[in-house]
């Protein structure tokens, strides 16, 4: 069964978002900008090949990059800086006083941010890729692609907070969320679809976590019915979550131990 305080943390981080329409449609906008930039670049490398790069054609090319891009932007990679700060500031030793886990109360808080921010640019990317393309190559595949969109958010947030638990020994996560933020990029197929990287790089890529942040709802939604990423989602988000959680958990201790 489900604690209270996790669904009592989700509504209240969705509350705190939509209660800022401002900065959600700003952030959609933002959004929309960077969806029809990226998809124009690939479109043309699409026409200059014989209308396909790596067996993706400029339709589905465009639906790919709207999902992998709503999945990104839904949640702020930079957050490991402000987990840091919040650890390094004393935050989080006042946070341990309450009953509920901490790491588990902050995800579920921030998975309730994302949720708004995904629901809305996920709608305004498929609206758009309707209107500059068409119809996604498969229906089946655009409905695989809403809980991996979903599934996507919470590997990430998951993955976020158990890179910035390095702040509890290194004091510092400036560098980090630099580094998660690129490997998301590449290998998390946020930029590019993996199929256009050498072997051996795709190989390793596909075998990492980085790649259920971004290429598994895209991949969905642009005409490939593989539920198989679903499970690959549903998976690493066990891991990533037992890692952040085992993180913080150590992290914590480490604080008790040196008075906070």
């Amino acid at each position: 069964m489900i604690p209270r305080w996790v669904g009592v943390a989700v509504r209240t981080g969705a509350q705190r978002v939509v209660a800022e329409p401002g900065a959600l449609l700003t952030g959609t906008f933002f959004y929309l900008l960077v969806v029809g930039a990226v998809t124009s670049l690939w479109r043309v490398a699409a026409e200059a090949n014989d209308g396909t790069v790596v067996g993706y054609d400029a339709t589905a090319l465009t639906w790919y990059l709207a999902l992998s891009e709503a999945a990104y932007m839904a949640v702020n990679s930079r957050m490991i800086e402000e987990i840091g700060d919040d650890i390094v500031g004393g935050e989080v030793a006042s946070e341990m006083l309450r009953p509920a886990p901490v790491v588990g109360v902050r995800l579920a808080s921030q998975l309730g941010r994302a949720l708004p921010r995904l629901v809305v640019n996920g709608a305004a990317g498929a609206v758009f890729c309707l209107v500059a393309v068409g119809a996604p190559p498969s229906a089946a595949g655009l409905g695989l692609a809403v809980p991996a969109l979903l599934l996507a958010g919470a590997c990430n947030l998951a993955a976020v907070h158990g890179v910035a638990a390095i702040t509890f020994w290194l004091r510092d996560a400036k560098s980090s969320w630099f580094l998660y933020q690129k490997l998301i990029f590449i290998l998390g197929g946020m930029l590019l679809p993996l199929e256009v990287l050498p072997a051996a790089l795709r190989d390793v890529a596909v075998s990492l976590p980085f790649m259920t942040m971004a290429y598994a709802p895209a991949r969905l939604a642009s005409g490939h019915v593989e539920p198989v990423l679903l499970l690959a989602q549903l998976g690493w988000l066990v891991v990533l979550v037992a890692v952040a959680s085992t993180a913080f958990a150590a992290g914590e201790r480490r604080l008790q131990a040196v008075g906070g």
